[in-house]
């Protein structure tokens, strides 16, 4: 590359960064004739949910990664990965986080989704079902004809509960779900709207502090353990149109995720640049896992586990789902 055209990539790329919060028609169909590194985009919408779950984007923005790359990425604020599949689908969005449940259903039922890289894998104590402190309910067969509330009907909240219903005998027949945002499930319990809820951080450790809820379960063990999570995805279409785009995208995500795998205190640093969650919180909170390769065989566990359980009614081979994250170096 030449000094010149390195130049005018890294002015395109502040130009853009200090319009970037206020600006929602930035030009995003800048080809490879004026892409640095001959990208055939050099600025992309990226949909990402406020939750620990999307750290690798904004490590990655924070610390100039996708820059390096002559990319610039605008990070576009969404409700989940099954709300945000519209905007993808329109090209409103170039890629957006995904729940791997939301994905592979979606891929069932024919769209054309493409999973890029990793975000985020379950840990202990990071999805659990919570109850309150004088709640009768002390085992999961306790249960049985009661409601539990969960962040989405038909997703990955029902798909974690119902593995730990299974091993206390029971089906998704047996209890009744109620669908509550994350930040509202501390108020259903206390007034009986729901009498349990799956939970993720950082409202697992603040109900725990402020409300003295107690743990019934840990829904990332048997055969959730190391469940993968999240990752981020495009559309087979966008793929093929902007393969050198795409290209530089899993490189800057590949960065921050090892940063991230390797020092909590990345995570705890931004954490507080997107989220709600304050220095002292990201500081108590128990981390998910990172992982920095996105592989077929850990993502077939979800697409298994979905057909088991019936959110989806045919096998997906998910290696026809994955595009590989380029050779590093």
């Amino acid at each position: 590359m030449t000094r010149k055209l390195r130049c005018s990539a890294v002015a395109l790329g502040v130009a853009v960064a200090l319009v970037l919060a206020g600006c929602s028609g930035s030009d995003s169909s800048t080809t490879a004739s004026t892409g640095a590194n001959g990208l055939e985009k050099t600025t992309i919408k990226v949909g990402a949910i406020p939750i620990p779950d999307s750290v690798s984007l904004y490590i990655a923005v924070n610390k100039g990664y996708f820059k390096q790359e002559g990319l610039t990425v605008e990070p576009v604020v969404i409700t989940g990965g099954a709300a945000a599949m519209p905007q993808l689908l329109s090209g409103a969005l170039d890629a957006t986080l995904q729940n791997y449940v939301s994905g592979l259903v979606a891929v069932s039922k024919g769209q054309k989704i493409k999973l890029v890289a990793e975000a985020s894998q379950g840990a202990p104590n990071t999805f659990n079902i919570m109850v309150p402190k004088d709640s009768p309910i002390k085992t999961v067969a306790d249960l049985k004809g009661k409601t539990v509330a969960v962040n989405t009907l038909g997703n990955i909240a029902t798909l974690a509960v119902e593995t730990q219903l299974k091993v206390a005998g029971l089906t998704k027949d047996d209890v009744k779900y109620k669908e509550v945002a994350f930040p509202e499930m501390g108020n259903a319990l206390n007034t009986g709207l729901a009498d349990a809820a799956w939970m993720v951080e950082p409202f697992i450790t603040s109900t725990q502090s402020t409300l003295g809820f107690r743990k019934l379960a840990d829904t990332m063990t048997g055969q959730t353990e190391n469940f993968p999570i999240s990752g981020w995805s495009v559309t087979e279409e966008w793929a093929q149109k902007y393969p050198k785009t795409l290209a530089a995208f899993q490189r800057a995500v590949a960065k921050a995720l090892k940063d991230v795998s390797t020092d909590r205190k990345e995570l705890e640093t931004a954490l507080p640049t997107y989220t709600k969650i304050d220095a002292k919180t990201a500081s108590v909170i128990t981390p998910l896992s990172y992982p920095t390769e996105l592989t077929a065989n850990r993502l077939q566990k979800v697409a298994d586990l979905l057909l088991e359980y019936k959110y989806i009614t045919s096998p997906i081979d998910v290696k026809s789902v994955i595009i590989p994250a380029p050779a590093a170096g």
